[in-house]
């Protein structure tokens, strides 16, 4: 009896600093249970990022820079993909168990959910309040099915037969992944946090970027939570907050005077984007647009989720 296929789906653009350890790990999963196919969905990369690829034998296809989005650019690879199940994980993401395609797609497999996301651990650059951020949203313990829509696609798998239903929203400037399990919830199906499928998140990102990251979201939760607002109260309370909290944690571990100046400007760009893309107006303008999609450098083409 042949083995159910897996179709693990990375949106690249110039992601060469971490796509050969990336596909390495993916390349080291176990495969008892499952065959393995990888797709790389690319929008313009001009460094090795397609060379590494091809050295791995990935199927390639494109998306022009124009025309993406995150949901646009995931519905592409779906649609590219043979596999019965698909995986998602970013290209500076790096499965940190050998283990981790199996745990991951196992509940999909067995039919105890059509959605399941793993935990996410941070390394190199990543921020000391991003790490604690990780620690709520990703926690040790997994919670098969969990309640609620939470999800985050940096680490995550659903059923081909699920993404042929309800695919991603093309429009939205992020949490396409959340917006896809919101109509999934609402039309009784299931989601699962799988504790036992992690892997490092590395951001590499100024404090700008951090601040449009969190500003892009804050606008995409508007079209899935149109009931939420964010005043700048709100701002002020959760930053102090999130300050307060972060430094506990910082103390405890003994590095709070190595972290309070990131702790203090990461909470600050953090609360700081989400306040303002509460409160962006409703029609983007091609160069916001751009901003969004592409935070990190726009001559460089490369973006972060």
């Amino acid at each position: 009896m042949s083995k159910p296929l897996i179709s693990v789906i990375i949106r690249t653009l110039n992601e060469e600093r971490y796509l050969d350890e990336l596909l390495q790990s993916i390349e080291n999963q176990n495969r008892n249970l499952f065959n393995v196919e990888i797709v790389i969905v690319d929008s313009g990369s001009t460094d090795k990022t397609l060379v590494i690829a091809k050295n791995y034998g990935c199927r390639i296809t494109y998306i022009k820079k124009e025309d993406f989005t995150f949901g646009r650019s995931l519905n592409i690879g779906c649609e590219f993909a043979d596999g019965e199940f698909l995986v998602f994980i970013s290209g500076h993401c790096i499965p940190s168990s050998p283990n981790w395609l199996n745990e991951l797609c196992i509940p999909l497999h067995e039919g105890k959910s059509e959605y399941t996301y793993g935990r996410q651990i941070g390394r190199d650059t990543t921020k000391f309040s991003e790490q604690c951020h990780f620690n709520k949203w990703f926690p040790e313990y997994s919670k098969i099915p969990q309640n609620g829509y939470f999800c985050n696609n940096a680490n995550a798998a659903m059923t081909k037969s699920t993404w042929l239903q309800f695919k991603f929203d093309e429009l939205l400037t992020g949490l396409e992944d959340m917006h896809l399990a919101k109509r999934l919830v609402e039309n009784s199906g299931t989601i699962s946090y799988i504790a036992t499928a992690p892997v490092y998140h590395i951001h590499d990102e100024t404090w700008a970027q951090v601040r449009t990251r969190y500003e892009r979201e804050s606008y995409a939760l508007k079209e899935i939570m149109p009931d939420v607002h964010f005043l700048f109260s709100d701002f002020i309370r959760y930053y102090l907050s999130g300050v307060m909290s972060d430094s506990a944690i910082a103390i405890r571990e003994k590095k709070f005077i190595k972290n309070i100046k990131d702790i203090l400007l990461f909470r600050y760009n953090h609360y700081l984007g989400t306040y303002i893309g509460n409160h962006e107006v409703r029609k983007l303008s091609k160069e916001k647009k751009l901003n969004y999609f592409y935070p990190k450098d726009l001559n460089k083409g490369e973006y972060n989720d």
